[in-house]
C-alpha cells in the first residue's frame, strides 16, 4: 500500500501508535474527522481502518468506532526459530520444512524452490479466471472435481496404456488426501500395510494416524526384495502395499519390468491392493514399468498430484481406480470434505496444463536438474557423502554419509545453522538408515549448503 492515500492514512495510524499518542483501548478519529484532517475521502479512511483492522492493529466496535487493540504479550524467544529439541520421527523433515523461515536453507525438503516454478503461466491463469462465472467463483465442487482436468488426465493416463474412463477417475484436495481416503475406505485398525524400507516418511505418518500395523520390506536399486516381500505376504497378510515406482521417494529407484511381474502376480495370489503413488512420473526422461497399466487398476490405485511440478500452493489430487471403488472414495470425501477440491484451483490446474507452455516447462526443468544431480553429487562426494544410486530424474540423490556419521546428528548440527537436511531414519519403518540422508539437489545452489554441512561433518569427526 505504500504511496497511496489509504497507505499513507494506515501510515499516520501507525506512527500515532508508535508514539504513544494513541494508547492501548483508546478510540481512535472518527472517519468522517480524519478523512478531512488527511484531505482523502471518508471512503478511503474506512479502507485504511478496515486494512488495520485485519492486520490486528485496531478493532472495530458495533456501533462505537475503531479502537487500538491492547498491546500483545512479549514475544516468546523460545516459541520460534527451529525445534531443535523435536524428535526425529516421520514428521521431522515435514515440520522443519514447512515452518522454515525464509532464510534458511532446505536441501531436506521435498518441492523445487519457487523459480523453477512456471509462476508466469500461474499468473496468467488467475488473470483468467478473475473473469469467470461467479458460479465458478463461488459455489462448491462436484463431487468427481473438474470435468475438464479429469478428461485431460483420462488422457495423459490412456498414453501411458491405463484405459480409465472418466468415471473411473476423481480429484481430491491432494495427493496425501488421495491416500487417506484409500486408508478410510479399506483398512481398519489393526490391519496390516507394506511399505517399502526406506520408503516417504509421510506414509508412515499417515498409516500411523489410521492405526494400522506397518510392515517394511527392504527396497533395492530395482524395486522392493520380492523374497521379503513374499515372505511378509505369506506371514502378515496386508490388505495394502503403498510405493511409488517410478522415481521412488526417497531413493530415486525404478522399479524393473521383471520385479513388477513379480509383485503383481502375488497381489494377485494374495488378494493385496496396490497404491501406487505417481507423483514423480513427469521429471522422467522416459516412462518407465507402471503397476498400474500392467494391472488394469484391477488391483492397484493410481494417484498422484500436481505439487511437485506445478505448485504446492494450488493443491490437487487424483485417484484411478475401479469404478465402484471411486464411487465408496466419492461417498467419504463428501462425507469428509463436502464434494472435491475447490472448482477454481482445478480450473487454474487446467488451464495451465492445457497451455503449451506446460510442455516445455517440464522438459526445462528435466535438463537442469539432469546438470544439477551430477555436479552435486560431485560436490558431496568431496565430502564423503556418496549417491547409493545415481536416479534416471527427479530431484533426490539417496546418499550415505562417511564412516561412523549418525545422520540425525548431522541434521540436528545443521539446523543450528539454518540448515534443514533429511536424516535417513526418518525414511526408515525399522530405523536402520542412520547412516543415509536424502538430498534435494534443485534446493542446493546456494554456496552456503555447501559450506554448512563440510563444518558440520568436520565438527561431528572430531
Amino acid at each position: 500500500m505504500t504511496g497511496t492515500r489509504t497507505g499513507d492514512v494506515m501510515a499516520a495510524i501507525r506512527s500515532r501508535i508508535a508514539s504513544r499518542a494513541l494508547a492501548p483501548d483508546e478510540k481512535l478519529p472518527s472517519i468522517r474527522s480524519f478523512a478531512k484532517r488527511m484531505n482523502v475521502s471518508p471512503s478511503t479512511v474506512v479502507d485504511a481502518y478496515d486494512r488495520l483492522a485485519a492486520e490486528g492493529i485496531i478493532r472495530s466496535r458495533r456501533g462505537s468506532g475503531f479502537y487500538v487493540c491492547s498491546p500483545l504479550a512479549p514475544l516468546d524467544l523460545a516459541t520460534i526459530g527451529p525445534k531443535l529439541d523435536r524428535e526425529i520421527d516421520p514428521f521431522w523433515v515435514s515440520r522443519q520444512s514447512l515452518d522454515a523461515e525464509t532464510n534458511m536453507l532446505k536441501p531436506g525438503c521435498g518441492w523445487l524452490p519457487p523459480d523453477w516454478m512456471p509462476n508466469d503461466a500461474i499468473r496468467k491463469a488467475i488473470r483468467k479466471l478473475a473473469r469467470a462465472s461467479d458460479a465458478l467463483l463461488s459455489e462448491y465442487g462436484s463431487t468427481r472435481g473438474s470435468k475438464n482436468l479429469r478428461h485431460f488426465l483420462g488422457r495423459q493416463l490412456s498414453d501411458e496404456g491405463i484405459n480409465a474412463r472418466p468415471e473411473q477417475i476423481m480429484l481430491s484436495i491432494s495427493g496425501t488426501q488421495a491416500i487417506d481416503l484409500i486408508c478410510r475406505f479399506l483398512l481398519r485398525p489393526g490391519d496390516s500395510v507394506i511399505v517399502d524400507d526406506p520408503c516417504y516418511f509421510n506414509f508412515q505418518a499417515l498409516l500411523k494416524a489410521h492405526e494400522v500395523n506397518v510392515v517394511s520390506v527392504p527396497y533395492t536399486a530395482s524395486g522392493p526384495n520380492m523374497e521379503r516381500f513374499a515372505k511378509a505376504l505369506s506371514a502378515h497378510k496386508p490388505r495394502l502395499y503403498i510405493t511409488n515406482s517410478a522415481l521412488h521417494n526417497p531413493t530415486g529407484a525404478t522399479i524393473s519390468p521383471q520385479t513388477a511381474h513379480q509383485l503383481l502376480s502375488l497381489a494377485a495370489k494374495h488378494d493385496l491392493t496396490i497404491v501406487e503413488d505417481d507423483i514423480f512420473s513427469a521429471f522422467e526422461p522416459s516412462a518407465s514399468p507402471r503397476l498400474a497399466s500392467l494391472d488394469g487398476l484391477e488391483r492397484v490405485i493410481r494417484i498422484g498430484s500436481f505439487s511437485k511440478t506445478l505448485s504446492a500452493s494450488i493443491r490437487c489430487g487424483y485417484i484411478a481406480a475401479r469404478t465402484d471403488w471411486i464411487e465408496a472414495l466419492i461417498d467419504l470425501q463428501v462425507a469428509t470434505n463436502f464434494g472435491g477440491p475447490s472448482p477454481l484451483t482445478s480450473e487454474m490446474l487446467f488451464h495451465i496444463l492445457s497451455d503449451g507452455s506446460y510442455r516445455k516447462h517440464m522438459e526445462d526443468v528435466r535438463q537442469k536438474l539432469s546438470k544439477k544431480r551430477l555436479s552435486v553429487a560431485k560436490e558431496l562426494s568431496a565430502l564423503g557423502i556418496e549417491p547409493w544410486l545415481m536416479p534416471r530424474g527427479g530431484f533426490y540423490l539417496w546418499c550415505t554419509l562417511p564412516a561412523g556419521l549418525d545422520s540425525a546428528h548431522i541434521a540436528r548440527e545443521a539446523l543450528k545453522h539454518n540448515l534443514v537436511l533429511a536424516p535417513g531414519n526418518v525414511f526408515s519403518p525399522s530405523q536402520t538408515m542412520a547412516h543415509y540422508m536424502r538430498f534435494n539437489v534443485s534446493q542446493m545452489s546456494d554456496p552456503k549448503t555447501l559450506t554448512v554441512l563440510k563444518n558440520v561433518i568436520a565438527s561431528s569427526k572430531d
